[in-house]
């Protein structure tokens, strides 16, 4: 798996905030391209998956450290 390009940091943001700052970055970004987002929201571990299951990107992975979720999604459309 390549590297993300670009992260979007939504530490101590809350819901909807990080899934709609990942829905902007997203736009943004090319196609096949790979979004880092951190997010410390306890809601996100279901928020963001949501969004990639209605948006059609991939989450590629999801995982916790530090205290905080980092999830990897890949931009598809």
């Amino acid at each position: 798996m390549s590297n993300p390009s670009d992260t979007l940091d939504a530490l101590g943001l809350l819901c909807p905030l990080p899934v709609l700052k990942a829905r902007k970055r997203l736009k943004s970004m090319p196609e096949g391209a790979l979004l880092r987002v951190l997010a410390d929201d306890p809601a996100a571990v279901v928020d963001v998956p949501h969004f990639c299951a209605e948006s059609g990107h991939r989450l590629v992975s999801q995982e916790e450290a530090d205290g905080h979720q980092i999830y990897i999604i890949q931009k598809i459309g």
